[in-house]
């Protein structure tokens, strides 16, 4: 089972920040419920093909962009935290976030992004 450091590494670098997809998806399915609720400032998704069509169509609106963690992982009981960082690839970031997760029964089953204004 994935320690919730794990998963938020995960749900960063191996899905959001996969572009290739038969990889996203076999992370997809050991990092989230099936029934894995996802919102952030755009709307609410439920489900993994819909976190993978969340992730695709992200990628495909940034190609040369890549997610960095920014800082660690930060766990309190069964939530987990990371700030992120999204820009073009050896240049200073675009976008500047934070995912925070639920975590049940060893997968995110709760997923909400923060976008950060400078």
């Amino acid at each position: 089972m994935a320690t919730i450091d794990e998963l938020m590494r995960a749900n960063l670098l191996g899905v959001f920040g996969e572009r290739d997809a038969v990889r996203r998806k076999a992370t997809i399915v050991e990092t989230y419920a099936p029934d894995v609720v996802f919102s952030d400032p755009e709307g609410t998704e439920t489900g993994h093909d819909a976190i993978d069509a969340k992730a695709q169509a992200l990628l495909d609106r940034s190609p040369g962009f890549v997610f960095a963690p920014a800082g660690q992982v930060h766990v309190v009981r069964d939530l987990g935290h990371l700030a992120w960082a999204f820009g073009p690839e050896g240049q200073p970031p675009v976008v500047r976030g934070v995912d925070v997760a639920l975590v049940r029964d060893g997968l995110i089953a709760n997923l909400y992004t923060f976008l950060l204004e400078d």
